[in-house]
C-alpha cells in the first residue's frame, strides 16, 4: 500500500468544472460529500461563465458544504479545460480527481478511482466505459479524437482519455507549470509522465439538458491537441508538399512525351484540374502554418488561460453542518 504524502491538506480532492450545471451541480456534491477516502476529500467547484444560475447554486453550496468545499467563477467562458487548470491550481490533495458535473460518471465511483491509483502507484488513472450513454455524434467524435491522440500524443497505444481521471499531485504540479491560452490536459498528462493506467467504470446516462459540447467545441478541441502539443500537422504539410511536387514532375513529363509524339499538349480541363489540386493544397498548408503561428501569437501577446473574478476558497464546514452531517451518515 502506498501511504500518503504527508505535505498535503487532504488525501483527495475532487474538481468539477461547471457550466449549466445548476440542475445536478448539488446532487453531486451532496453524493460527493458522504464518501470517505483516506486522508479525507474537499472539492473545487470551477464556474465556467455559465450563463444559468450556476453561480447562485455553487455559493449556496459553499455556505452549506459539510465538507471543505473552493468555489472559483471565472469571468467570462475560456473552456472545460482552461476550467480544469484553474481548478487544479487550487486543489491541495494528494491525489485530484477531475469530473464533470453531469452525474453521468457516478460519485460512488470515485473511492474505486481514486484507490487504484494510491494503492498502485499510479501518477494517473484514467476511466474507460463498457457502454458510453452519450448521443451517437458525441461517441464517434471521442472516438475520432482518441483516435488523432494516438498519433499525435506519446499516449500508450488504446487508452482512451476521459475526462474522469485521477492524478497524483506530482503530476497536477507539472501540468499546473503550462500557462498558455489553449491547454488540453491529457497533452499535457503525456508530457509529464508514462506510469498511467485505466479502470473500467460505469457510464450514465445524462440526468439534465443536453451536452455542452457541440461539434464546434470539440473541433476547437481537436485543434488544440493537434497544434499545441505536435509538430505531426507540419510534417504532414510537408508530405502533401513532396507528393505534389512528385505528380508536377509526373505531369511534366507526359506532357513532354506528349509534344514530342503527337504535337502540340491538349487538356485544358486537366490542366485546370491540376492547377486547383495544387491551389487547395497550398492553402492548406498555408492554413496550418497559419494556425500555428496565429496561436503564439496569441501566447505571446499573454492571452489568458483563465480569468478568476470569485475565489471562495475551502475552510472546514461549521460544526453544525458537520454534526448534521455525520447525524445523517448514523
Amino acid at each position: 500500500m502506498a501511504p500518503l504524502p504527508t505535505d498535503h491538506p487532504v488525501g483527495l480532492s475532487i474538481v468539477v468544472p461547471v457550466y449549466r450545471g445548476a440542475a445536478t451541480v448539488g446532487k453531486l456534491v451532496a453524493a460527493l460529500s458522504e464518501l470517505r477516502p483516506a486522508g479525507g476529500l474537499e472539492i473545487v467547484l470551477v464556474n465556467d461563465g455559465s450563463p444559468d444560475n450556476s453561480g447562485d447554486v455553487c455559493r449556496e453550496l459553499a455556505a452549506t458544504a459539510t465538507v471543505p468545499l473552493t468555489y472559483l467563477e471565472h469571468a467570462r467562458n475560456f473552456g472545460e479545460h482552461n476550467a480544469v487548470m484553474t481548478g487544479l491550481r487550487h486543489a491541495r490533495g494528494a491525489y485530484v480527481i477531475t469530473m464533470d458535473d453531469d452525474l453521468q460518471n457516478p460519485p460512488e465511483e470515485v473511492i474505486k478511482l481514486y484507490d487504484h491509483a494510491r494503492l498502485g502507484g499510479w501518477d494517473v488513472v484514467y476511466t474507460r466505459y463498457a457502454e458510453k450513454k452519450h448521443e451517437g455524434w458525441r461517441n464517434l467524435g471521442s472516438r475520432f479524437a482518441n483516435g488523432v491522440a494516438d498519433q499525435l500524443l506519446d499516449k500508450p497505444k488504446g487508452l482512451y482519455l476521459s475526462s474522469f481521471r485521477c492524478m497524483s499531485a506530482l503530476v497536477v504540479k507539472n501540468i499546473t507549470n503550462y500557462r498558455g491560452p489553449y491547454p488540453y490536459v491529457d497533452g499535457l498528462i503525456m508530457q509529464v509522465t508514462q506510469r498511467i493506467d485505466s479502470i473500467e467504470v460505469l457510464h450514465l446516462a445524462r440526468m439534465e439538458g443536453r451536452s455542452n459540447y457541440t461539434l464546434k467545441r470539440l473541433v476547437l478541441l481537436w485543434l488544440n491537441l493537434a497544434t499545441n502539443f505536435s509538430v505531426l500537422p507540419l510534417r504532414l504539410a510537408i508530405i502533401a508538399g513532396v507528393a505534389m511536387g512528385i505528380l508536377g514532375v509526373f505531369g511534366a513529363l507526359i506532357v513532354v512525351a506528349e509534344a514530342l509524339t503527337s504535337g502540340t499538349p491538349s487538356g485544358w480541363a486537366s490542366l485546370m484540374t491540376t492547377t486547383l489540386l495544387l491551389a487547395g493544397v497550398q492553402f492548406l498548408i498555408l492554413g496550418v502554418l497559419g494556425e500555428y503561428v496565429g496561436r503564439a501569437f496569441l501566447s505571446a501577446n499573454g492571452k489568458p488561460q483563465g480569468v478568476v473574478r470569485e475565489a471562495i476558497l475551502a475552510h472546514e464546514p461549521a460544526p453544525q453542518a458537520r454534526r448534521q452531517a455525520e447525524d445523517a451518515l448514523r
